[in-house]
């Protein structure tokens, strides 16, 4: 069956080509497993809430905007009735009665790992698609802070906003229980002349009630939602997502300007909601870990929830994540999607906040990614175990990649990582192979926190463990840079056989493995620009003093890469890596391998040319000047 929406139809026709339905909510109650849903052009301004689910991946419901036709969907509503207060300042007077039972404007975002000094409402006010800022009282709507200091990762300190110009269009609200005012100073721009729009619904496309499994969203532009802050303890609630279901299919969108978080792949409440934030009794890594072995006793598994894919959409100017999931994204494939803005408002803060945010990515695949300007490019957080980030570009970030208290194994290959940081690696068990690192790369162990690891391909929990570094593969990477390179490892040992001679040297248990580092992996790299070399390394192309001076170009064709190489380049080989010649993961005693348990090979290059033993993520790198097109 094939439905159409239009903004001439009617909720009361049949909705078919000729009498179409009014809304995409309409579609969406009486769409079955194998229908076609085709929006035509206009702005929906709803929360579709799919009701059915399909059944199969060839058995799948299908919403998609009709072929050539820019079809929107907005959380927000036009408001045009303002008020002149004085100066450049406008209020609007709204009855509560308008938002229901979900108005932005009493709504605070609040939660597990939030970190902010000011309060924020879910709220937000744009003038021609332009987002505002939210603004502390009344007077500061005339004299608007500038807002330079920001909380980076345990620390407040004062860094460049990019748009300051932007940071003097500022909102205040105001609520009795009965209306809300919200004022806003619009610099001269007369509101009732222009288009102002406010968010009132926290999401665009989710539905209310989990299991709605096999849904493809494609084509849609989808913007504005007053979605809740997403940690992994908490009902994670998106712009556009699945709510725990399976074998969803987000494709070919433009979303933008989400609260919190655009696409959520995430938990559901009934495993636990901001209970650190609430109860206050215990930290939030225990509720972590409750959440694990919950959803493990209520279902979690293959058969239930992931195998999503998310690809080839643009998505921007959100404030905490384009992609966020915890357990919800296993066994998923995310790839040529363009990211960027994420978190650079800096209207709040806190420990979720990247371009990616997962826990949990089992057997899950990262590629062809274009992620920039950004706070956190990505970040893989518990349980990155099976995954693959694989041949992404990530540039202008304050930090490119954090994978965070996991085990592993897990594969980073082929990635241009051109910000000033590159990597934090805190965690134990990764193969970085064909990498170029242009930034700092910060290792640290974590030895009071154990997290949980699984039975090769399974949601099962095998055990948790401590982070205590090392058992890192480092094959044909470029350092790029100071602060790079695979030098903190040295004293380490360099095979599982050294290290069990070294823990039973002496009578113990768990206090003779804190002592030794585990075994490192590590050869056929080359060290640039003051980049230093593990002291055991055999075979490595180290010249401190040469500058590769990499800068990522974007032309209107696309993006380049231009990168220096010093002599000698052109005959230092790496080889080509695969099951066969990366060791096990120790703690989890599983083999690098794909997600069906077949070997893998890391034998194409960023651009799916193959590789020939070269180093680096591009095969036609050479001595000396370097200009290729990378995206």
């Amino acid at each position: 069956m094939e439905y159409h929406v239009a903004k001439y139809g009617s909720d009361e026709n049949p909705g078919t080509w000729d009498k179409p339905f009014l809304t995409i909510n309409k579609a969406a109650q009486v769409a079955q497993a194998g229908d076609v849903v085709i929006v035509h052009e206009g702005i929906y301004r709803e929360w579709v809430k799919p009701k059915n689910k399909g059944l199969s991946d060839k058995r799948r419901i299908t919403y998609k905007a009709a072929d050539g036709e820019r079809v929107v969907i907005k959380g927000s509503e036009q408001v045009s009735n303002w008020e002149h207060v004085k100066d450049n300042v406008w209020k609007v007077v709204i009855p509560d009665s308008f938002f229901g039972d979900y108005n932005p404007y009493k709504l605070e975002i609040f939660g597990d790992w939030l970190v902010t000094r000011e309060r924020r409402h879910l709220g937000e006010v744009y003038l021609n698609g332009m987002s505002f800022y939210e603004v502390n009282s009344y007077d500061e709507l005339f004299s608007p802070p500038m807002r330079e200091e920001v909380f980076d990762h345990g620390t407040w300190e004062t860094v460049k906003v990019k748009n300051k110009a932007q940071t003097r269009y500022v909102w205040y609200c105001e609520t009795d229980g009965e209306k809300t005012t919200i004022y806003a100073n619009f610099q001269g721009h007369d509101p009732n002349s222009e288009l102002v729009e406010i968010n009132v619904r926290p999401s665009c496309f989710y539905p209310e009630k989990t299991g709605v499994d096999y849904i493809t969203v494609s084509g849609f532009e989808m913007a504005h939602a007053a979605s809740p802050w997403a940690p992994p303890t908490a009902n994670q609630i998106g712009l556009i997502g699945p709510n725990w279901a399976k074998g969803w299919i987000i494709e070919n969108n433009i979303i933008h300007d989400a609260k919190c978080s655009a696409i959520s792949l995430g938990k559901e409440a009934s495993t636990g909601e901001n209970y650190r934030s609430t109860r206050m009794d215990k930290p939030g890594y225990q509720y972590q870990l409750e959440a694990v072995f919950l959803a493990e006793k209520l279902g979690w598994g293959k058969e239930t929830v992931g195998s999503h894919i998310v690809r080839h959409n643009t998505i921007y100017d959100c404030g905490q994540n384009a992609i966020v999931g915890h357990m919800g994204c296993v066994f998923s494939e995310i790839h040529h999607n363009h990211i960027y803005n994420i978190g650079i408002k800096r209207e709040f803060f806190g420990y979720e906040i990247a371009g990616i945010k997962f826990h949990a990515p089992l057997d899950t695949y990262i590629h062809h990614n274009i992620i920039h300007d950004c706070t956190l490019g990505m970040w893989c957080d518990w349980q990155t175990q099976g995954t693959r980030v694989s041949k992404n570009i990530f540039y202008e970030n304050n930090r490119d990649l954090y994978i965070e208290v996991s085990h592993g194994p897990y594969i980073v290959d082929n990635n241009i990582f051109a910000s000033k940081f590159s990597l934090m690696n805190w965690s134990q068990g990764g193969a970085y192979i064909n990498n170029l690192f242009c930034g700092k790369i910060a290792n640290l162990k974590i030895l009071n926190r154990a997290t949980p690891y699984h039975f090769p391909h399974s949601t099962k929990v095998k055990g948790y463990a401590l982070i205590y570094g090392g058992d890192d593969r480092y094959y044909n990477n470029i350092f790029a840079g100071d602060g790079s390179g695979t030098a903190y490892f040295n004293g380490h040992t360099t095979s599982l056989e050294e290290y069990i001679k070294k823990t039973n040297e002496r009578v113990g248990d768990v206090e003779e493995y804190e002592k030794v580092g585990q075994p490192v992996y590590i050869n056929n790299n080359v060290y640039l620009n003051g980049a230093k070399a593990f002291d055991r390394e055999e075979e490595k192309l180290v010249d401190h003093d040469h500058n590769p001076n990499v800068k990522i170009i974007n032309e209107k064709d696309g993006l380049y890469l231009s990168i220096n190489l010093p002599k000698g380049f052109d005959s230092f080989k790496g080889i080509i890596h695969s099951t066969d010649t990366l060791a096990r993961a120790r703690i989890v005693d599983q083999e690098f391998e794909n997600p069906d348990g077949s070997k893998v090979f890391i034998d194409t290059d960023l651009l799916g040319e193959k590789h020939q033993n070269a180093t680096g993520p591009l095969a036609k790198l050479k001595d000396g000047e370097n200009l290729v097109k990378i995206w």
